[in-house]
């Protein structure tokens, strides 16, 4: 339930509240209609078309694909498909255009397309954002995404909340019905509604009975994810290779049944659709990008001490991708295949280390130093408000319904 909410005066400062909502309400107040909807954000890619975007964010009918072609309000949105630009809609159970908001190239307006009785209508307005802290907790029943779907919790954060423990939870492959999950994050709100999200201030996850946390910590004017303690939580390497994303979240991960049979191929298949996004798990320099018999289309990257990774059966390499060039963790190195001896489209993905194969899903991960203990009293004060949110939220009961 909210516990406050705050309008902002008519100034040109950001109004901050702090929201605490319990999951036995899972319905959203924030649109009138009987189908409220669910908050998409997709960010902008390179190549995208308006039908790509649309697509993305669940927006599924051609009534929306054409106005936003045809309409002399609604046509700049092609003209301004600019990458990186995070775009936010509110779709109807049916793939039918509730909301769209789309941040125009001047950074102080934005073009919003609305339904109104049956009738699309868009019109460009001021940006002028309420800020509002929001803290919610869920309940994994059979996936991340599904849990987040019931407590009205965006995509983005969704996929933020698996990003920052993707160094210690597999969340393609270790989650548990019964993980329990609680956040408090930023979303910001134009004239009383959900427009976009912001970025996680602190979460914490317990996944198979452990418990991981995060906050947030500013210093200098940069900021990172710290764990209570102090410690960065961003390790050396990801945990997994593959994006989390709704299109992938839902297949399954085995080992290759004959991998031990291949003579320095001992590694871990990952099931996923063909074209699916590879990422770097660490900094790395590419050692070799190209095709090498059983494994096809592969990119072998060299780490820090001694470490190496090899993603094979990919369907493409990234042209950035060559033998020399530097790349850092998270970077889209290639995209999901069959290629070499694979039957189905999969990831063969290797940890080596001194070139000797090792398990990268019970591997030790290299981790970055903790905070000086100069900067400890400053970082416990500033966090202790949002660790005793985290505190709060998991003593409260969960009444999760999917």
């Amino acid at each position: 339930m909210a516990a406050a909410i705050a309008v902002a005066p008519d100034t040109e400062h950001i109004a901050t509240t702090r929201v605490v909502e319990q999951l036995q309400l899972v319905a959203s107040k924030e649109q009138p209609s009987s189908d409220p909807g669910y908050l998409i954000e997709e960010r902008v890619q390179r190549g995208d078309t308006v039908s790509s975007l649309l697509a993305r964010l669940n927006i599924l009918d051609t009534e929306t694909s054409t106005f936003v072609l045809t309409n002399p309000e609604a046509r700049i949105i092609g003209e301004q498909l600019a990458p990186g630009k995070i775009v936010g809609a509110i779709a109807g159970a049916n793939g039918e255009l509730i909301k769209l908001h789309f941040p125009l190239n001047d950074r102080e307006s934005a073009l919003v397309i609305e339904n109104r009785d049956g009738k699309l209508v868009a019109k460009q307005v001021a940006e002028r954002f309420e800020k509002i802290i929001v803290s919610k907790a869920g309940e994994i029943s059979s996936s991340l995404f599904a849990a987040s779907d019931a407590a009205n919790i965006p995509d983005a954060i969704a996929i933020q909340l698996a990003e920052l423990f993707g160094s210690d939870v597999d969340f393609h492959r270790d989650l548990r019905k019964g993980d329990r999950f609680s956040i408090t994050y930023e979303m910001d709100y134009l004239r009383g509604q959900a427009t976009r999200s912001g970025k996680i201030l602190s979460a914490e996850f317990i996944n198979s009975g452990k418990t991981y946390r995060a906050v947030w910590f500013e210093q200098s004017g940069k900021g990172n994810y710290y764990t209570p303690e102090g410690k960065p939580l961003k390790k050396a390497f990801l945990r997994s290779p593959l994006e989390f994303s709704r299109i992938t979240s839902g297949f399954s991960m085995r080992f290759h049944p004959t991998l031990k049979e291949w003579r320095a191929h001992q590694g871990v298949d990952y099931d996923a659709p063909q074209g699916t996004k590879v990422r770097a798990t660490a900094d790395a320099i590419v050692d070799f990008a190209g095709f090498q018999k059983g494994y096809g289309n592969i990119v072998i990257l060299k780490h820090a001490r001694s470490h190496s990774t090899a993603y094979g059966h990919l369907q493409s390499i990234e042209h950035t991708v060559r033998k020399g060039a530097r790349i850092n963790q998270g970077d889209t190195i290639g995209r999901v295949g069959q290629t070499g001896w694979a039957t189905g489209p999969h990831l063969h993905y290797e940890f080596r280390v001194n070139d000797r194969p090792v398990n990268p899903l019970s591997a030790n991960l290299p981790v970055s130093p903790p905070l000086e203990p100069s900067q400890l009293g400053r970082f416990r004060v500033e966090t202790a408000t949002l660790l005793g949110q985290l505190d709060m939220l998991g003593q409260s009961k969960i009444a999760y319904v999917e």
